[in-house]
């Protein structure tokens, strides 16, 4: 049975952890896109505590999932290459992974779908994944393994369990769970396996 998981923008580590668990996966792109979700935001660590970076899109209230476009009226993939920037240059791997992130973030996608999909790619390649992802063909009201609405910023995931690791500002702000992999994998680089395992 093949599990289904909305697209999401730099997910949670969660998120990952999940998808990670299963040979064949589908991203859903038929629903409805639903508001305020994991889909065009993600959460990291600053200086500053906790930030969401949100990607501005362009819908309206009908719109399918592989409808949604990006809206790039304001330079929002600059401020959050900036943002990451500033969150993870102190990290032990950023400078790894900053090309390959910034040429991902400043490649002028027409649908969201499209750059989550590129990133998730990006992501998974990282991990030495080998999951097989699919894009949906047609809309299914439920899934036996449905993932769509397992990970939302209005729900948080229960986080019990997962371990601690470094966090760039760890000396002044306490260890925060789930936040976007990219935070995983910019303190911990090829580790960041081991720790979704």
């Amino acid at each position: 049975m093949i599990p289904v998981f909305s697209t999401a923008y730099l997910p949670p580590i969660a998120y990952v952890a999940a998808l990670m668990q299963h040979d064949d996966v589908l991203i859903e792109t038929k629903e409805t896109s639903p508001k305020q979700t994991y889909r065009n935001r993600a959460e990291i660590m600053t200086a500053g505590g906790v930030r969401t970076l949100t990607v501005p899109v362009i819908r309206d209230n009908h719109s399918r999932t592989e409808e949604v476009g990006i809206d790039y009226k304001e330079r929002w993939n600059i401020v959050h290459l900036r943002t990451l920037t500033a969150a993870y240059s102190a990290s032990p791997y950023f400078l790894y992974y900053k090309d390959p992130l910034e040429k991902l973030l400043t490649t002028r996608y027409e649908r969201l779908v499209e750059l989550n999909q590129a990133l998730l790619t990006w992501i998974l390649q990282l991990l030495k994944a080998g999951n097989t992802i699919t894009l949906t063909t047609d809309f299914q009201k439920s899934y036996e393994m449905d993932f769509r609405n397992t990970f939302s910023p209005k729900h948080p995931y229960p986080t019990e369990g997962m371990k601690e690791y470094y966090q760039v500002f760890s000396d002044r702000i306490p260890f925060t769970p789930n936040l976007s992999i990219i935070d995983l994998l910019m303190n911990l680089g090829p580790g960041a396996k081991d720790y979704l395992k």
